[in-house]
């Protein structure tokens, strides 16, 4: 039998804990948390009223955003463009972007700087690559930013999905730099057939990956390949958190269960025989289990779903006590999720633009204002405290 765990939780009194956010009637009302706030945890009130700028807009469902170091930004649209926004205005499609599979969830993804972009200009970018005979896989790419911002060179891939798949969904897919690897995640394609992959070694389907910059596996990996965890749906939230450098995801779960997860090298998330979630049919995922001895318990689940985008650790003083909070997109019903941590633990939730907003991702500014994509309209906002 498994063991509940307790957690005393912010501003509780010993006993009971405080009614989470408004979300409507679980999926899954079978399941237990393994510990009070693994979901649900308590509705937070920080009395901020956003403020929003337009930054961008006529974006053509814009899925992915990184601030340059002069103040400008890099977006990238689901169909294909990566285009420069800088004091108001956008720019035309960048060239040497490279080709994509701009059908049902595939196209141009997601877009990260490298760590000496300083210096060396490079930047990576996610996408689904057309691999011939209606078949496509996730890929990553890098490529050298040009000084005027109007073009790509040196463009290569890093990272290749395999094997590739006949269904253009489940992609993932963030790309994170940090500590002179990249770490990339990767979804399962959806089918019954391919969600399986997840758990093959194999196969490069539902994973975090870790390789060089340059492609290959990294040195140091648990299985010798380029594998870094397994078990998952579709990563689409990927950040390293600052204050200690752990990696940790967002991952889409089917009805009911999307995932807060703390990456751990070797670890099994259990996608698909364990899920706090069910099929869309209604029917149990795999054995039925919300949990299951060797598979790692999301450190946060939802249930029913945020459809998470991408997120970040807060850090900047323009938000006087968020300092290391969870920033999490929301697709469905739409907004930006705030988490508060205690250690691992979510001790903490709050909700804006709730159900006004399809948000694709999020990102910091340098100035502490927070970026979000707004999947709706079209348009870069950046938000800051009224």
């Amino acid at each position: 039998m498994r063991k509940i765990l307790t957690l005393l939780t912010i501003g509780l009194a010993t006993g009971a804990l405080a009614q989470g956010v408004e979300q409507g009637d679980k999926n899954a009302p079978q399941f237990t948390p393994a510990w009070p706030t693994q979901t649900r945890a308590p509705a937070l009130q920080s009395g901020v009223t956003l403020q929003i700028e337009v930054l961008a807009d006529g974006l053509e469902t814009p899925w992915g955003v990184a601030v340059l170091p002069d103040g400008g930004y890099l977006v990238t649209e689901r169909s294909g463009a990566l285009r420069l926004v800088r004091e108001g205005t956008v720019s035309g499609p960048i060239s040497g972007v490279p080709e994509v599979l701009a059908q049902r969830q595939g196209g141009l993804l997601d877009v990260a700087l490298a760590e000496d972009f300083d210096t060396s200009r490079v930047i990576f970018l996610t996408y689904a690559k057309p691999m011939g005979g209606g078949l496509s896989a996730t890929a990553a790419a890098r490529g050298v930013l040009s000084a005027d911002g109007a073009m790509l060179g040196d463009v290569r891939d890093v990272f290749v999905q395999d094997p590739p798949s006949p269904n253009a969904m489940h992609f993932g897919s963030r790309v994170v730099p940090f500590g002179g690897d990249l770490y990339i995640t990767t979804g399962e394609h959806f089918s019954n057939r391919e969600r399986q992959f997840a758990q093959d070694l194999d196969k490069t389907y539902g994973k975090v990956l870790r390789v060089n910059p340059n492609g290959g596996a990294a040195a140091g990996n648990p299985f010798d390949t380029e594998v870094w965890s397994l078990g998952h749906r579709n990563v689409q939230g990927a950040a390293v958190r600052p204050s200690d450098g752990s990696l940790w995801t967002l991952e889409h779960g089917p009805a009911g269960g999307d995932e807060l997860n703390l990456i751990t090298a070797g670890a099994n998330y259990g996608w698909p025989v364990v899920s706090y979630g069910l099929n869309y049919n209604g029917s149990p995922v795999g054995s039925a289990e919300a949990w299951r001895t060797g598979f790692v318990e999301p450190q946060y689940y939802w249930d029913p779903v945020i459809a998470p985008g991408g997120f970040a650790f807060y850090q900047g003083a323009m938000f006087d006590g968020w300092e290391g909070n969870v920033l999490a997109a929301s697709l469905n019903p739409g907004g930006l999720v705030r988490l508060v941590l205690e250690g691992d633990r979510v001790v903490g939730e709050e909700r804006f633009l709730a159900g006004e907003i399809r948000v694709r991702d999020v990102e910091i500014g340098r100035d502490g204002a927070i970026l979000i994509l707004d999947n709706s309209d079209g348009r870069l906002l950046r938000l800051t405290p009224k």
